[in-house]
């Protein structure tokens, strides 16, 4: 009886075993479904602003295929700020009668002729940026403001246009309107008139809150870019720790490319390379026809394309940053493999030595090497990756382990703060905020108040499950509490924290239980403010029940 019964436990046990793997195997194929990738294209604005016409966009259009960019994956042409003529008597929009004497339509017919695919541009208010900055009054009453459905039907229907970059000029600038609200209502019109296939860009300078991914496949995280190196650099900084808002087919727009306007090659490959590493949309800025064959070569590197369209659609974070050194890195080709993207970036004016502990990069055992810029093998390392890069640079690595370690730390500045944006509308609203003694020296500030104001951190991963220590630093500071929530079980109230003066660290160590693969943690306070948050690590101390 004894044996019979253990032999019936034992394959209880088995099939428990079996049942859970098929669990994660169905939900990492689920993970892994591919999704639309960024967009990849030219737009006129950078180097054209508002002085375009038709010959030009066409001639755009056929340079982009002879110069092979097509193949390399650049499919659409966007039309920007420029072609707007006047609202007639009923409201119609015309085109500019010298620019676009005979519309745009005929234009658009060209573009896809050649198999590419044609954006166009608008505003949410009711003039242009070109009209307040570029002194253009025929984008004076053009914008969309109470033309919703007109314009959406002339846009997608009568002149087939497939994309739309929304600008927020007019509405910002002159009339203060609610963003959510204002895109929103666009949206809706966009979907009610031509159908919800129609690709839409948020173009708000800023990260401009959660609700964007319901308007628009990308959008932008950042004022205008320029040819110059402080540009770049300064955008890179905005898009840092933006990644939780990435993914799905939904993208931080980190604006145009500059790439072939000035910078030097090395700066070239930053901006290419973290726009690709970032996941960023890449529509190219400048004069296809003059284009310097190095800018050309660069912008068609398959192995860097390839970073930013990989079906995984994820946006690289941050995992050391030491002194002005950044390292960041994300999953491609497939979520929880053993193939991860590492870029290790100086931005600084000074050389930089980089030492990067495997274990940091989630890779265990050799790891195979690659230079995605150069296109070539780097010798394979073990336990530590030692570079030493120059001024104004990226090295940029696919990297390939012999094992996938199971993380141990998770930054705050990884977490999605649903209730974050950008635009500074509010004095106490949840940011990422820099912080020197912190482990990747950022915190999350202002957490709490209400319900909805929390952290969460959605694949927090475990590879067989079981009982964890999780072990949370956090800033102490008077009359704060933290709610802690694994997998939306039983929250654990954390009354009684350390007091501090707000600016050294403290921790404090909570058991929970994690299920086998992802995980979902929250951290806040419903009812007060909740400490600033450093990090959390887990350790696991016990078997899964």
């Amino acid at each position: 009886m004894f044996i019979v019964k253990n032999k019936l436990v034992r394959t209880m046990k088995f099939l428990n075993l079996c049942i859970l793997a098929l669990g994660c195997s169905l939900n990492m194929a689920a993970q892994n479904a591919p999704v639309t990738p960024p967009i990849m294209g030219w737009s006129s604005w950078n180097t054209y602003r508002v002085n375009i016409n038709d010959t030009l966009i066409k001639k755009q259009a056929d340079a982009m295929v002879q110069a092979g960019l097509k193949d390399a994956g650049y499919t659409f042409i966007n039309i920007d700020d420029g072609f707007f003529g006047w609202r007639d008597e009923k409201g119609v929009l015309h085109t500019h009668p010298q620019r676009f004497p005979n519309g745009v339509k005929g234009v658009v017919e060209h573009i896809h002729s050649l198999g590419l695919k044609a954006g166009i541009y608008s505003d949410a208010g009711s003039n242009t940026c070109g009209s307040i900055w570029d002194n253009d009054a025929n984008g004076i009453g053009v914008g969309l403001y109470g033309f919703e459905h007109q314009d959406a039907n002339l846009y997608f229907n009568e002149w087939g246009f497939d994309f739309i970059k929304i600008d927020y000029c007019g509405a910002c600038q002159e009339l203060s309107l609610d963003e959510e609200k204002r895109y929103m209502e666009i949206r809706q019109a966009i979907d009610k008139v031509a159908g919800s296939h129609i690709a839409v860009n948020v173009c708000r300078w800023a990260f401009p809150g959660t609700w964007a991914r319901n308007v628009g496949s990308s959008w932008r995280i950042s004022p205008d870019i320029t040819p110059e190196w402080r540009s770049v650099k300064s955008i890179i900084a905005k898009n840092m720790y933006l990644s939780a808002y990435a993914g799905g087919g939904h993208y931080n727009d980190m604006d145009m490319l500059e790439i072939g306007r000035g910078l030097s090659q090395q700066e070239e490959e930053v901006h290419f390379g973290m726009w690709c590493i970032m996941s960023s949309p890449l529509m190219i800025g400048c004069d296809l026809t003059t284009i310097p064959s190095a800018s050309l070569e660069l912008l068609k590197n398959p192995e860097l394309i390839a970073l930013n369209q990989d079906p995984l659609g994820l946006q690289a974070y941050v995992v050391q940053h030491e002194g002005e050194s950044y390292v960041l890195v994300k999953d491609i080709e497939q979520e929880r493999g053993k193939v991860r993207a590492v870029a290790l970036y100086n931005p600084s004016d000074e050389p930089c030595d980089f030492s990067v502990p495997l274990e940091v990069l989630e890779l265990g055992g050799k790891v195979n090497v690659r230079d995605l810029v150069k296109r070539q093998d780097l010798p394979a390392v073990k336990e530590i990756l030692k570079k030493h890069l120059p001024p104004h640079s990226v090295l940029l690595l696919r990297m390939e382990a012999e094992r996938r370690l199971e993380p141990s730390r998770y930054e705050a500045e990884w977490a999605y703060l649903p209730c974050y944006n950008d635009l500074a509308l509010r004095p106490k609203g949840v940011l990422y905020a820099p912080m020197a003694e912190a482990s990747g020296g950022m915190k999350v500030s202002y957490l709490g108040g209400r319900k909805e104001n929390y952290a969460e951190w959605n694949k927090v991963y475990s590879e067989q499950g079981g009982l964890y220590e999780m072990t949370v630093f956090y800033v102490p500071d008077k009359y704060r509490k933290l709610e802690v929530k694994v997998n939306n079980e039983k929250t654990v109230s954390l009354n009684k924290l350390e007091e501090g003066n707000g600016k050294s660290l403290a921790s404090l160590s909570i058991r929970v239980h994690l299920k086998a693969g992802y995980n979902v943690v929250r951290m806040g306070a419903s009812y007060c403010w909740a400490p600033d948050i450093d990090c959390f690590t887990l350790k696991r101390i016990g078997e899964p029940d």
